[in-house]
Formats: C-alpha cells, sequence, structure tokens
C-alpha cells in the first residue's frame, strides 16, 4: 500500500504516512454520514468503537489502538472504583500518560520533518476522558452549588462500557476534535433532548452546512499550499532574515503566522464537516423567522472572527473554540474560589495547562506564557478604554485600534514558538525583533498596577437589576 501511495505522495510534497493520515481523515466525512442510517442505540454505540478503531489503524497503525486504551481504561477504572474522586486521579493520570507519550514520540519534531503519529489523536481523547471522569464526579454534588456548565453536563449515571468507548472514538471527531461532552453524546445517540425530532419538530438537514464546510476547507488548503513556500519557517535562523530591517523582520513573522493557521483553518474545516453530516454538530434553532439550524457544536474555529479580533481576550473565543471551552469549564473556572474574581494566576495556569496538553517543546512552553501575558495586558487597554467618558468618544476609538494593532502584534509574535518549537529558533526569532511581544505586554501590565481608571458609575436601577 505504501509503495502504491508514493507516487501520489511525492507528487502532492507530503509523505506517504501524512497522506495515508489525510486520506483516513477526510474518510470520517462519509464514515459520520453512514451513522445516521445504523439502527438503534447499541448498534450505534458499536459502529462509533468500531470505525474510531479501524480508521486509527489505517492512519497509525496497530499501536495507536493500544496507547488510546491505556487513558481509556485509567478513566473508567477510576470512575468504577473511586467515584468521589474520579475526576481528580483522571486528570492526572491521563496527563500524566500523555506528556509520557509527547516525550516518546517527540511529536512535534516528526511533524515539522513530514511524519506523523497518533498523539494527536490521542490529546483529543485525553480531554475527552478527563471530562467524561470529571462530570460523574460532580454528579455526586448538591446542584444549588455547580455552575450552568456543570448542571448540563454532570453524569448522575455511569456510562456502560460500550456508551463509553463509543463516545472516546467516535471518528468524527477522534483525529482533530472538536471535543465535545458524554451527556451531549448520548442524547445525540439515544434521540432526546434538541436531537429528539418528530412531526412538529423534524430533523435539520445537514448537507447545506456540510458542502459550505467542505468549500471552506478546499480554500484554507489552497491558500495554504500557495503562501507556505513563500514563508518557511526556516528563515528565522537564516543569515540573510537577520540582514533585513526591523520592520521586514516584524512583517515576516506576521505573514509566517498567517500562512500556519490556514492549515489548522481546514483541518478544523474537515472535522466540522464531519460532525455535521453526522448531525452531533446541531445546537438548535435560531430565533430567525423563518428558524434554522445552528451548527455550533462544531465550529473549532472563527476564520474572519480570529483574523479581525479586537482584541486578545477574544481569541479563546475564536481559536479552537472547544478545546478553549474545555479549558474554561475544567481548570480555568474551577481554580476560582467562590465570592472572588479570577485574576493573572487562573490565566497563567489554564495556559500552562494548554501548553502540556500540546507537548514539552520549549516553543509552547513561551508561547502559551507568551498568551498569558498578551491576554492580561489585552485586558488593560480595554478598562483604559471603558473609563474613558463619552465626551472623548475620539480617544475611545484610538484606544480600541490601539488593542486591535497591540493584538495582531502579539499574537503574531508569539505564535512563532508555537511553530518552529526549539528554544534556540524561538529565541532567535523573538530577538531579531528585540522582543517586543514580549516588553510590549509585560509594561502594559505594570503600567495597569500603577494607572487604574476609576470604574464607570452604574445608575440605580442598574445596580438594582
Amino acid at each position: 500500500m505504501g509503495l502504491e501511495m508514493e507516487p501520489l505522495a511525492a507528487s502532492i510534497g507530503i509523505s506517504v504516512p501524512v497522506l495515508r493520515f489525510l486520506l483516513c481523515f477526510v474518510a470520517t466525512i462519509p464514515v459520520s454520514f453512514l451513522w445516521r442510517l445504523v439502527p438503534g442505540r447499541l448498534p450505534k454505540h458499536l459502529y462509533s468503537a468500531l470505525s474510531g478503531v479501524l480508521l486509527s489503524y489505517l492512519s497509525f497503525g496497530f499501536s495507536s489502538n493500544l496507547h488510546f486504551l491505556v487513558p481509556m481504561s485509567l478513566g473508567y477504572a477510576s470512575m468504577l472504583l473511586f467515584h468521589r474522586h474520579c475526576g481528580f486521579i483522571t486528570f492526572f493520570l491521563g496527563f500524566g500518560y500523555l506528556i509520557g507519550c509527547h516525550v516518546y514520540y517527540m511529536s512535534g519534531d516528526a511533524w515539522k520533518e513530514g511524519g506523523i503519529d497518533a498523539t494527536g489523536a490521542l490529546m483529543v481523547l485525553t480531554l475527552k476522558v478527563i471530562s467524561c471522569a470529571i462530570n460523574y464526579n460532580d454528579g455526586l454534588l448538591k446542584e444549588e452549588g455547580l455552575s450552568e456548565a456543570q448542571k448540563k453536563n454532570r453524569l448522575i449515571k455511569l456510562p456502560s462500557s460500550i456508551e463509553y468507548i463509543g463516545y472516546c472514538l467516535c471518528c468524527g471527531s477522534h483525529f482533530a476534535g472538536p471535543v465535545y461532552e458524554m451527556k451531549d453524546y448520548l442524547e445525540w445517540t439515544e434521540g432526546n433532548g434538541i436531537w429528539k425530532h418528530d412531526e412538529q419538530n423534524p430533523s435539520p438537514s445537514p448537507y447545506f452546512a456540510t458542502i459550505r464546510a467542505l468549500f471552506q476547507a478546499a480554500f484554507c488548503m489552497g491558500l495554504y499550499l500557495y503562501l507556505v513556500p513563500q514563508f518557511p519557517l526556516s528563515r528565522f535562523i537564516d543569515p540573510v532574515y537577520l540582514e533585513w530591517p526591523f520592520w521586514k523582520r516584524l512583517g515576516y513573522q506576521y505573514m509566517a503566522g498567517f500562512t500556519a493557521r490556514w492549515k489548522y483553518y481546514f483541518i478544523w474545516s474537515i472535522s466540522e464537516a464531519a460532525i455535521i453530516i453526522s448531525g452531533l454538530g446541531f445546537s438548535g434553532w435560531t430565533k430567525s423567522s423563518p428558524p434554522k439550524p445552528s451548527w455550533d457544536r462544531a465550529i473549532n474555529v472563527d476564520i474572519i472572527g480570529l483574523e479581525l479580533v479586537k482584541s486578545a481576550v477574544e481569541i479563546p473565543l475564536k481559536w479552537n473554540i472547544q478545546v478553549s471551552t474545555w479549558l474554561r469549564h475544567y481548570v480555568y473556572e474551577r481554580l476560582v474560589q467562590k465570592g472572588k474574581r479570577p485574576g493573572f494566576f487562573q490565566l497563567l495556569a489554564t495556559q500552562t495547562v494548554s501548553a502540556v496538553w500540546h507537548g514539552l517543546y520549549p516553543g509552547y512552553i513561551i508561547f502559551f506564557v507568551q498568551s498569558a501575558l498578551m491576554i492580561a495586558g489585552s485586558r488593560v487597554i480595554y478598562r483604559w478604554q471603558v473609563a474613558v467618558p463619552p465626551t472623548l468618544a475620539f480617544l475611545k476609538i484610538i484606544l480600541g485600534f490601539f488593542n486591535f494593532a497591540y493584538t495582531v502584534l502579539v499574537l503574531n509574535y508569539s505564535c512563532v514558538g508555537f511553530m518552529v518549537l526549539s528554544l534556540h529558533e524561538t529565541l532567535a526569532s523573538y530577538g531579531s525583533v528585540y522582543y517586543i511581544g514580549t516588553v510590549i505586554p509585560v509594561t502594559l501590565i505594570l503600567l495597569g498596577s500603577i494607572i487604574k481608571p476609576a470604574r464607570p458609575v452604574r445608575s440605580k436601577a442598574r445596580k438594582e437589576e
């Protein structure tokens, strides 16, 4: 099979393992469609599990499913044996095993050299296993002390083993996400909740939304293939790059980051198409007249929203949306003590977990620390902007534009570390622009601790609300 695929792989400039993965990845769309035709709950769970196992085997080989079995077994065993502490146990065991695989395979180096392994799929699986255990743990808690997300997602009853395996390996999200909750998976499979359809509540057609996602994927890949030869990552340690003037180096960092993002847009668009065609991506009906089906559950990136983002604070709402939601619900919000506001510690801890989840490369760690600084600096600008009185509307507009320019600059500066991974290349690229993307956020954070504008006075009626 490898020999037969070699000419095709060579013609499009990728390795045979990557081509095999891409073919299986695209195959998740028809496989997800066929799920709709499977009758009955148990057959659907079996189909979800077996299709995920088969596509993993074809993509990465037999060992991939053994790797997936470890965190799945640890998570289910903790729910069976240690109900009261299963969330905590699964979180640390799941991340521990993932970190071990990151260290053993050093996947980032393999991906840069055109190889591929199952670590990316294991990353998605780890989040599913942990969220399932934490939600089962939440089932023991009193409802009045829970957040809205906890109330919605908590599990009172332990899922059966086949339900659990189907949830973990369901092929539509198995390779690249999006991450979703066990409760949503069960309701989707059983035809309950928003997936309960009858004559008065017909099943929405997924085909237009699926075609839109496929066209989006084709456009993203086309643009990426056009741009990537012009902005290679190797340029950051090229002596020619260092001879360029400052503004040209800064512009190259922007274009390198801009180019790399289209690869992720392509991947998430394919995942979006697979989740939509299966029906799982359905998230309800809009309030428009007539109502239209919404497929927000499948969306992992808002491309235009991210490229034109007004503030760094909004980035988690636009990029890798479902993982950002997972981090908010299972890390950020759970570190905030009752009655207190979240601060920089919660932000930094959340970004650190995200960095470890991606891998232990210095570039990842630096990028996510940079992200925490970037968001904290953007919050300072926003506080100043909100404090501007209505009589100085022009100043408010200037601060809004400054926040946008600041976000574009620091985001594309920071993401170089995420792309090149090594400490040497990361520091070389940052140093080539005099660490401007680190100096500005730190300066803003320090200024924010000195210049503390008064909060706008809220009307008495508003307070009473």
